[in-house]
This record gives C-alpha cells, sequence and structure tokens, in this order.
C-alpha cells in the first residue's frame, strides 16, 4: 500500500493531541498537494480553535473546554485521512481505476437509492416463483447479472470511499439489520467496510460492524462483522473517541462474544499456519497417499482395488499394512482440520488465476450457485452429485468453492472413466471428510471459512500490495488481538491465560510472550506467572513484562508454595542463572516426592556435575543407568562425570556408543574433544573439536570456548601454554618446520 511518512506524521500528531503541529504540517502539505475542499475545512478548524484560545486567553473557565478540544482533534483526525485518502487513490493507478470506474456506473449513490435497488431484486426474485419455469430461469439470470455488477461495484465504492458521516453510517448500519435486504449482500458490504477500516480507520465504520454484530440476528453476517471490528481494531485512533471505548467494553462483557472471541484468536492462528501445514501436506502427508496407487475412497471408507498381484498371494500382510498406513495418513490429515488447520490453502491458492478473481468482490461473496460466473457451468457435467454433495457439506471456504466450480470442468475432462461413475453415484468421497450439517451453521465454522476466504485474498490476490493486511506478523500485528491495549480492563482479560497456554502449546512463544505483555500488574496471578515464566525459559529471552524467569518463578510460589510445576520451573530458571545449588535444592524435593520420576534425579545429578559433586553424581548416575541402559541423556551426564573424575577411559566408551546413534547431540561432539585433549590425546580432541564446529547452527570460537571453561581446563592439567597451542592448531596457525 502507497505510504506517506507527512501524512503519517500528521496523523500520529493528531492521536498524540498535539492539534496545532497537526494543523500547521497539514496546511503546509495542502499547500503543495492542493485539495480545496480539505483546505476549506481546516481553515473551519483553525476559526473554531482560535475562538476557543481566545476565550480561554482572556481567563474565561469553560467546563466544556477539554469536551471541545477533543471534538477539533477528531475533526482534525476526519481531515488528515481524508487526504490521504486522496493520495492513495492519486498515487496507484490499480485504485485510482477501480475508484473510477465504480464511480461511472452510477449516478446516485446515496443509501437510500442503494437500499431501494437491493430491496427490489430480493422482491423481484421473489416473483419470480409465479412464472413458468422455461422463462424463470432466463429472467433470473439477467435480474442475477444487474445485481451482481451493482454489489461489485458497490464493494469497490465503499473500500475507496471517504471517512463516513454519521448520517452515511446510520443508513448503512439499517441497510445491514434489515430483513428485507439478501443476506448474501449483507454479507458482502460487510466485508467491504472490513477492508475500507483495514486501510483507513474510520469510527463510523468501526460502529457499524459493532452495532450490526450485537444486533443482527443473521449468523452469517453477525461473524464477519465480529472478524471485521476485530480486526480492524486501531487503540491508538480509538483514544480520540472515548465513547467507543465504552461500547468495546460493554460488548465483551457478554458471555457468547468473549468465548466467540478467545476462539477466533486461535482460528487466526491457524490461518496463519495454512502455508506450514501445506508444507507438511506436500512433503509427508501426499506422498504416502500417491503410494497407495490400488486404495479407492469410497463413501463408505478406505477400499483395496483387487489387482490380482503376486505380491497379494506371496506376501498378504504388505497389504494390511499399506492399508492400515494409508487409513492413519488420512486420520492425520482429518485431524489437522478438525483442529483448524486450513488443510486446503495449498492446493486452492493455485486456482485463483481465473479472471472471476480480478474483483475483488468475489473474494469476499458468500458461495451461492445462481452467481452469474458460474450460473451455467454445471449444464450436462458428469459427477454432479459428488459435485452438489462436496458444494453442500464439503469443508470448503466459499473462495474455495467458486474455484472448485471453475475449474471443473477442466477437471472432469481428465478424469478415468471409473472415478467418474463413482462420482455420478455419489460413492466418492473427499480426503478429510464431510461437515455434518448441524456443524455447517455453527459460529464456529461460519467464521473458519470466512478466515480462510480473507487470508486467500491477502495472500494470493495479485494486487494485495494496494490493501493493509491484517495478517502481516508484525510487532503490531492486528491478528494478535489479545495483545492490544484496547481490551485491557475488559472481560477479556479472563481468557489471555487460556490464549497464552494456546500458544505454548503450538510453540508460538513470541504471540505468547505479546499477550502476556497486556496484562496489568494487579490481575498477575499464579497462572500469569508460570505462563509468562515459561515462554521465558522456552524462548531465551532474558525479560518479559520487565520480570526474568527466577522472579516470575519465585512470585508463583509466594502465591502456591506446594505447586509441583514451580518448583520445577523455579529449578530450570535458576539453574539457567547458573545457581546450582539452588535448583539442586529444589530437584531433591521433586524426587522425593516422585522417586519414580527419573527426570527428576537426572537434573539432580547434572547440578551435581556442575557443582563439581562427581562422587555424589555418580552414584545417582549409575543407578540411572543400570535401570535404562539405553537412556542417551543418562549416557551424556555419565560420561561427563566420569571426565570430572578423571576416569577418561571408561567415559571414551559412553561417548563412543554417543556418536554411533542416528543423531548425536551437538555437545557430545565438543564434551568428547575436551575428554580426549583430558587424557592428552591431541589430535584426536582436535579432530573432535572440529567436527562440533561443523554441526548445523554451532557458533564455536576456540579462545572464546576455552576462556568460558577455564576453571575445568586447569583442573584436569592443561596449563595456558597448552590451551594457546590447541587454540592455534584448530585456528590453523601452528607454525610448521622449515616455514
Amino acid at each position: 500500500m502507497v505510504n506517506n511518512e507527512a501524512l503519517n506524521t500528521i496523523i500520529k500528531n493528531v492521536i498524540g493531541n498535539q492539534l496545532c503541529l497537526a494543523v500547521e504540517h497539514l496546511e503546509n502539505y495542502l499547500f503543495t498537494f492542493t485539495q480545496p475542499q480539505a483546505l476549506e475545512q481546516l481553515e473551519e478548524l483553525k476559526a473554531d480553535y482560535q475562538l476557543m484560545s481566545d476565550y480561554w486567553q482572556r481567563g474565561f473557565d469553560d467546563p466544556q473546554r477539554e469536551q471541545l478540544y477533543g471534538q477539533l482533534l477528531r475533526r482534525m483526525y476526519v481531515i488528515a485521512v481524508n487526504v490521504y485518502i486522496r493520495y492513495y487513490i492519486n498515487n496507484s493507478s490499480y485504485v485510482k481505476g477501480v475508484y473510477n470506474h465504480c464511480r461511472s456506473t452510477r449516478q446516485n449513490w446515496t443509501v437510500a437509492s442503494l437500499r431501494r435497488d437491493m430491496e427490489a431484486y430480493v422482491s423481484d426474485v421473489a416473483m419470480l416463483q409465479l412464472e413458468a419455469e422455461h422463462t424463470r430461469q432466463v429472467r433470473l439470470k439477467a435480474i442475477n447479472e444487474q445485481h451482481h455488477e451493482l454489489i461489485a461495484n458497490l464493494f469497490d465504492y465503499i473500500w475507496t470511499s471517504r471517512i463516513w458521516t454519521d448520517g452515511v453510517a446510520d443508513a448503512f448500519r439499517d441497510m445491514l439489520l434489515s430483513p428485507t435486504i439478501d443476506t448474501i449482500d449483507q454479507q458482502t458490504l460487510v466485508s467491504a467496510i472490513t477492508v475500507s477500516l483495514f486501510n483507513f480507520f474510520g469510527v463510523n465504520k468501526f460502529r457499524i460492524l459493532i452495532d450490526v454484530y450485537r444486533q443482527s440476528t443473521d449468523e452469517q453476517v453477525r461473524q464477519r462483522a465480529l472478524v471485521g471490528w476485530v480486526l480492524s481494531l486501531n487503540s491508538d485512533v480509538l483514544a480520540l473517541y472515548p465513547e467507543v471505548k465504552q461500547i468495546v467494553v460493554e460488548t465483551v462483557g457478554d458471555e457468547r462474544c468473549l468465548a466467540e472471541l478467545t476462539e477466533l484468536q486461535m482460528q487466526l492462528f491457524y490461518c496463519l499456519k495454512a502455508e506450514s501445514d501445506n508444507r507438511i501436506i506436500q512433503s509427508e502427508i501426499m506422498p504416502e497417499l500417491m503410494q497407495s496407487g490400488n486404495i479407492r475412497v469410497t463413501r463408505n471408507g478406505i477400499e483395496e482395488v483387487d489387482d490380482d498381484t503376486l505380491d497379494d498371494v506371496l506376501h498378504p500382510e504388505l497389504s494390511e499394512q499399506r492399508m492400515e498406513r494409508l487409513e492413519a495418513t488420512m486420520k492425520r490429515m482429518t485431524d489437522m482440520q478438525k483442529q483448524g488447520s486450513d488443510v486446503y490453502f495449498g492446493g486452492f491458492s493455485q486456482m485463483k488465476r481465473f479472471p472471476f478473481f480480478s474483483t475483488v468482490a468475489n473474494w469476499f461473496q458468500p458461495f451461492y450457485l445462481d452467481h452469474p460466473a458460474i450460473s451455467g457451468l454445471l449444464a450436462g457435467v458428469r459427477g454432479q452429485k459428488f459435485l452438489m454433495s462436496l458444494l453442500k457439506s464439503g469443508p470448503f471456504c466459499d473462495s474455495d468453492k467458486y474455484s472448485f466450480v471453475l475449474g471443473y470442468q477442466m477437471a472432469v475432462s481428465r478424469m478415468p472413466d471409473n472415478l467418474l461413475e463413482m462420482m455420478d453415484r455419489g460413492e466418492a468421497m473427499l480426503v478429510g471428510g464431510e461437515i455434518d450439517a448441524g456443524d455447517l451453521n455453527t459460529p464456529t465454522f461460519i467464521r473458519r471459512s470466512y478466515l480462510q476466504s480473507m487470508y486467500r485474498f491477502f495472500r494470493v490476490f495479485p494486487q494485495r500490495g494496494e490493501f493493509r493486511n491484517p495478517f502481516e506478523t508484525t510487532q503490531s500485528a492486528r491478528y494478535l488481538f489479545f495483545a492490544n491495549g484496547m481490551f485491557q480492563q475488559t472481560r477479556l482479560e479472563e481468557k489471555m491465560g487460556e490464549v497464552v497456554s494456546f500458544f505454548i502449546k503450538h510453540k508460538a512463544y513470541d504471540a505468547a510472550r505479546q499477550v502476556l505483555q497486556n496484562y496489568r500488574e494487579e490481575r498477575r496471578d499464579a497462572q500469569f506467572y508460570m505462563l509468562n515464566g515459561t515462554v521465558l525459559m522456552r524462548t531465551h529471552v532474558e525479560r518479559n513484562a520487565d520480570l526474568d524467569a527466577v522472579t516470575c518463578f519465585a512470585r508463583l510460589l509466594e502465591l502456591e508454595p506446594d505447586n509441583e510445576r514451580g518448583w520445577a520451573g523455579y529449578a530450570r530458571a535458576l539453574f539457567a542463572r547458573g545457581d546450582y545449588q539452588g535448583a539442586l535444592d529444589y530437584y531433591r524435593r521433586l524426587s522425593s516426592r516422585h522417586p519414580e520420576r527419573q527426570n527428576y534425579q537426572l537434573n539432580e545429578a547434572v547440578c551435581l556435575t556442575r557443582l563439581q559433586d562427581y562422587e555424589l553424581a555418580l552414584k545417582l548416575l549409575y543407578k540411572l543407568n543400570y535401570e535404562s541402559p539405553e537412556d542417551q541423556d543418562v549416557m551424556r551426564v555419565l560420561a561427563w562425570a566420569l571426565v570430572g573424575v578423571g576416569k577418561y577411559d571408561q567415559a571414551t566408551r559412553f561417548y563412543e556408543e554417543l556418536l554411533t546413534t542416528e543423531k548425536p547431540a551437538d555437545d557430545d561432539f565438543l564434551n568428547y574433544g575436551y575428554c580426549l585433549w583430558f587424557a592428552r590425546s591431541v589430535q584426536q580432541a582436535a579432530d573432535m573439536f572440529r567436527r562440533y564446529a561443523n554441526q548445523e547452527g554451532v557458533d564455536f570460537e576456540p579462545s572464546r570456548e576455552f576462556a568460558t571453561e577455564a576453571a575445568i581446563i586447569r583442573q584436569h592439567g592443561i596449563s595456558a601454554i597448552e590451551v594457546q597451542l590447541m587454540t592455534d592448531l584448530l585456528n590453523n596457525r601452528l607454525l610448521q618446520p622449515g616455514a
């Protein structure tokens, strides 16, 4: 999207209550880039400001002064944003073309006129039911074509429109709540307002979406409005409109809204995983499905095609194993879909090159078979029973359904006859299964489908760069609305812990960290300290919300002294800080309470090795190694403890075994290098250090490494000169004879 730093600065001035500075900058801008209407509005605003200022300078007390200043700021914001919108239109050939085209198609763009036309459409379609079938279809096609053109142009008109006045906004809100307007039109126009808000925030458009969400009885419309107002939230701008903050507080106070917002945040996360999920499908799931060439998927499940191969006679167990693998693979994909993954993004993102998708409105329009672009495509095409079942109950978003229909004729022409016969009979089944009829109309499915259509637009639309993308994962990402300060001091705070736990479960630690920063200090409870400490430990970030991990777990244990997860977290945090004795104390508590948990005893042993109490560590480690001789983590710690007491030969046997495993740990090479060096096997030690340095992601600088471990190196009799020699050897600096 085109950017103008001067206009951005002016808007920041307004938000920062610097009205005079904003006026001065905008006036200078308009002297260079003239917009007569904006200049006139700015002069009127200056006159009102001067009047207020004069009254104040004379020493008069005005109880309305603060309110008046706020009104001037809001007027200034509207003027500045409208100037920005004009700049946006004039500096993009695509946007300018859309702006000019839609406005050239109609003279009367008043909401009253638009509403009459949309209500007439509903009436005309209803009246067609009285006509004969042979004339009804012809008339319906013509009516739909004309109406779709109106809606497509109105969509473009809205997202390229300026800030709306109260009157325009009220008229649009009434239209979106009216039972006399077609639901498909209402859903589409809600999306148009949403796209408009993404680009330029306007409080009246925002209030429309809030009101529609709270008042509409149409669930499809409600869910679109919910997504729209949440993703367009701009806490900075809304500071100019304190009354809207109260509306948000009231809206979030509703139990239903609270549950939907929590679920929406998780669904947005799954949208962002679409591409990574697609890589899993392409690299792991699809190859497994393709290998099962003698399998067919029917409405009754997976069936094996009898091809009378010799393998079936000689190795009947292979067929059963193949079937089990296929079922497991399909279940994996189905489970991904049920959890919320967008499993069809990769395939359908390649099917958005049809001319249909050059119209912005078509990306957001609910799927209906009477859409003029697809209404005649399926006549006489084979496999319609399968297709209609898929369109009715398939797990696809609206955008993908349009793609499917548009590409269906081409796909059918390449299908084998036996598959077409199955489709004609309705026996074919889609990988991923169908959605139960009762689930299709739930808020969860409606919202997920809409989000997926929206995500495709912002990821695939050729001119997507002209729009602000709500799915961007920046520090101020709109998708992460649980981190938005606008929701502080609302009931949404009650759900923050649940959302952070969800992010941690899915290893989205940065998102979890940002939501935790949105906790107010007075709401920090035991759950907060546990979650914040966990995020800090897993991300190796030193501080978050002005707290470090040790402080988090310490405060957790002040609130809940007997919290075992708190003990474990505190022990890890103390260990990471280098307080090995403190960590040891807590691991001993855990081992005493749970002697069956070997990991606690192993962590005890690690603490003991760091404290150089190798003899006590070995007592624990020999026991653990006897009980679990194949446990590589036990071997690792045992080997280093043996190095600590100078038993290098015994340690070598463990390191050799560790290095023959499928994937040795990076530190195995480093620690074995020390073991060999302490045993005076210098060349072998150097080779092992080099192997460590060659591991992916390892940053090994000999002098820095040896300085860090200087104490233990000295304890094993390695002199400073030997350290320098090893450093030179690893850096290929040793002088050769005759050099």
